[in-house]
């Protein structure tokens, strides 16, 4: 079995300490082996060690987000639904037209509130 190799700005899951939620985290950086050494979260910015634990945490079922739509307008948490890259979480608001959304493999930025 071949351990995965991570790079920065993949996500993975962790416990933020101080949101007190499990949440996906940026990776901020890894060892030359690839493991991830360091996290952020992506809702307080806080920077931490992580710790593969042995243990998997159950999340609670949460409610799928509506389907990605670039003339809609998002706000920092929202989910959506992406045709491509799957279930996201908007974790920033760059312009008034860009959002950064953390998916599963990695944050991306997106267009919004785009006018026809």
């Amino acid at each position: 079995m071949e351990k995965q190799r991570y790079t920065v700005g993949e996500r993975a899951e962790k416990l933020c300490a101080v949101c007190n939620e499990e949440r996906g985290h940026v990776v901020a950086s890894v060892t030359k082996l690839g493991n991830i050494s360091r996290v952020t979260c992506p809702k307080c910015n806080t920077r931490s060690t992580f710790k593969r634990s042995t243990r998997t945490a159950r999340l609670p079922a949460a409610q799928p987000g509506a389907p990605y739509d670039q003339t809609r307008t998002y706000r920092f948490g929202q989910t959506l639904m992406h045709s491509t890259y799957g279930e996201g979480e908007v974790t920033a608001l760059i312009d008034p037209q860009k959002i950064d959304v953390l998916f599963s493999d990695r944050v991306r930025r997106l267009i919004h509130a785009r006018t026809q």
